[in-house]
């Protein structure tokens, strides 16, 4: 099976602290990112040509939302985005369940359609775990295996949200985190995440 430049996760916090408007405003803002053609350049542009994302909803819960597909062109891209942007909000909302969304991520990280030269997690979230196990050790466990973990803190609701991103979550090969104030703000703010996940540990910011 050929060879992935990247095997992604997307893990999207569906709990109860993200309303209906918030969601649509989350799951709109990645299909735009993913139609942007700087997203798609550098979802493409890597030594083989080829990514693989997948999408996980969260919350007390897990759902796979889309299941693996390889990402080798533009039309791609944009139907990752059509499928992420149609899916059933599942999970039910509930409590946030940071450390076991990342364990059904990791599981699902296992099941990518290929091997891969990277591989990452990308959590977007605006609260701290509040329900099951910690991240921290989920995330430590991942970044033993070269796994990286990366977060994108929505801080509406909890202006210091980066700073557990940043301690409690993030972790691995060129581990990064970033903040947006709202989910207006999420598309521009998930297009750069994207660009840099995408560019490889070259693009990224090590802060761990």
């Amino acid at each position: 099976m050929a060879t992935l430049d990247l095997a992604l996760v997307l893990a999207i916090d569906v709990s109860a602290s993200v309303d209906f408007e918030e969601f649509q405003l989350m799951v709109g803002g990645f299909g735009i990112a993913l139609r942007d053609p700087a997203v798609q350049a550098a979802a493409l542009g890597g030594a083989h040509g080829a990514v693989a994302l997948a999408a996980l909803f969260w919350s007390d819960a897990q759902e796979v939302a889309v299941p693996w597909r390889r990402l080798e062109s533009p039309a791609d891209c944009a139907a990752f985005a059509e499928a992420l942007e149609n899916a059933p909000r599942l999970p039910r909302p509930g409590a946030t369940g940071l450390g076991q969304a990342l364990v059904a991520s990791l599981a699902l990280l296992a099941q990518a359609p290929g091997p891969a030269i990277r591989q990452t997690v990308d959590v977007s979230g605006d609260g701290r775990t509040n329900h099951g196990r910690s991240p921290g050790p989920v995330r430590d466990l991942a970044a033993a295996a070269d796994i990286a973990i990366n977060g994108l803190a929505v801080v509406n609701e909890e202006p210091d949200l980066l700073d557990y991103y940043e301690t409690q979550v993030i972790g691995g090969p060129g581990a990064f985190a970033m903040a947006c104030a709202d989910y207006l703000d999420f598309a521009e703010a998930m297009r750069r995440k994207l660009v840099r996940e995408f560019r490889g540990p070259e693009a990224l910011i090590v802060r761990r």
